[in-house]
């Protein structure tokens, strides 16, 4: 920020700088050319021609530095085929003209031709009355005060602008310097945050941090509850796997007959178990990047095409809205779905329904999953939901379905609940999740 401020200052004050030694330059200039223009309109109107032909003024023109020799102001009055009429001031030395052209108007320039001497030439040509010579009047002064008179303005300017940026630069550090003030507050904060185990910055700061202070403290928490989540799944997996570990080493202490059997029983529970914490993981992961977004329907046909071929003798109905956007990564939305709709099948009468969004309400898509099977007791839904829970145990399964279906659900914010079908008589499964919106352009 310093150094683009000092950047823009510098460029601002050279373009300014410039400007303004342009305009007092020409101011000072114009000013010296008045002064020469009125000493050469003096002349004209003081010139007359004489019977000899030659030029002589009426009236003497009233500077004195004209009587002075080498006094740095000459006129000369010069004609073709007559001799030059020259001030006193010119002394033994006399102006070079340009002769070559007709100056209707005063023409002015700077020229060399006096050693160490720069000088400011005005001339015109006029045809005077009872003449037809054409006359060049010239008037002519050193630049010495002029240039001196410039020096002098560019020192002043120079000074003031290196002032004028010295104090910008100045303003400009301290107002970086203080306006990055609750930042530093803020790296302090968190500095005793980490020094003095605190979990939250609960100083007071300025309103210009709040934002960021709330957005640090959201993001601390979250990171809580993540590292949270993390130690509740290693220490439900370590439980879980703890009794099968116990079984097998008693088994294999004791030498029993039947080791084989006990260790393959076991290593399914365990590899269940393990399966079932994957799913959490893989999901809490998955939320953590942010952004989630699934199309219902498209997830919806995925798993039905791939049930369809297990369960070739039930009949799939889809309707709803299939265009519904959900909060939640595609590939955990197609295991959560795939779950719910072969338990339909597997434990239904052949039918299976799925309504996509009935409701339509503003921040929730429900996709509804009904079957024509038994159902479940109103009093076993809720433990159905526990981790290897299982109300028919004919046929085959590991009895994790609806415990990592409410699981993932909960993780991205939403929730699953059971209820009997009005439509098929059996069970009614109303998964719940939070509706995405449109990408941008959609």
């Amino acid at each position: 920020m310093m150094l683009i401020a000092a950047g823009w200052i510098t460029v601002l004050l050279l373009v300014g700088g410039l400007a303004l030694d342009r305009s007092l330059v020409g101011l000072v200039t114009r000013n010296f050319d008045n002064q020469l223009g009125y000493m050469l309109t003096a002349m004209i109107g003081s010139a007359e021609v004489g019977p000899d032909g030659e030029v002589f003024f009426n009236r003497p023109l009233g500077d004195q530095r004209f009587l002075e020799p080498n006094s740095g102001l000459y006129w000369q009055i010069s004609g073709k085929g007559h001799e030059d009429f020259p001030s006193r001031s010119l002394w033994d030395r006399s102006l070079k003209l340009r002769g070559d052209h007709v100056d209707k108007a005063p023409h002015v320039y700077d020229s060399d031709q006096f050693p160490g001497e720069r000088l400011r030439i005005m001339e015109r040509s006029i045809v005077l009355p009872g003449s037809e010579t054409q006359w060049w009047f010239t008037v002519a002064e050193s630049r010495a005060e002029l240039d001196g008179q410039i020096a002098r303005i560019r020192a002043i300017l120079l000074w003031s602008f290196v002032i004028l940026g010295l104090g910008l630069f100045l303003m400009a550090g301290l107002q970086t310097w203080y306006g990055l003030g609750p930042l530093r507050r803020v790296r302090m904060a968190i500095q005793r945050m980490r020094t003095t185990g605190a979990n939250r910055v609960t100083e007071p700061l300025p309103l210009e941090v709040q934002p960021l202070v709330q957005e640090l403290n959201g993001l601390l928490a979250h990171s809580e509850r993540q590292a949270e989540e993390a130690r509740t799944h290693a220490g439900n997996l370590a439980h879980a796997l703890k009794t099968p570990l116990t079984v097998v080493m008693n088994a294999a202490t004791a030498q029993a007959p039947d080791l084989a059997e006990t260790v393959i029983r076991e290593a399914a529970v365990m590899r269940r178990q393990v399966d079932h914490h994957l799913a959490r993981a893989r999901a809490v992961g998955r939320r953590a990047v942010g952004q989630a977004r699934a199309n219902v329907g498209e997830s919806v046909e995925a798993v039905l095409r791939a049930v369809t071929r297990l369960y070739e003798r039930t009949r799939f109905d889809l309707d709803g809205k299939r265009d519904a956007l959900v909060a939640i990564e595609r590939q955990d939305l197609d295991e959560i779905l795939g779950n719910l709709i072969e338990n339909a099948a597997k434990y239904g009468g052949g039918s299976v329904f799925v309504t996509i969004d009935p409701t339509a309400e503003p921040a929730w898509c429900e996709i509804w999953v009904e079957d024509d099977g038994m159902g479940i007791p109103e009093a076993e839904r809720t433990r159905i939901f526990d981790r290897g829970a299982r109300l028919d145990t004919g046929k085959p399964g590991t009895g994790l379905g609806l415990a990592i279906v409410r699981d993932v659900a909960e993780i991205y914010g939403g929730g699953v609940t059971l209820e009997e079908s009005e439509d098929l008589g059996g069970l009614l499964v109303k998964l719940r999740l939070p509706r995405a919106g449109k990408p941008a352009g959609g």
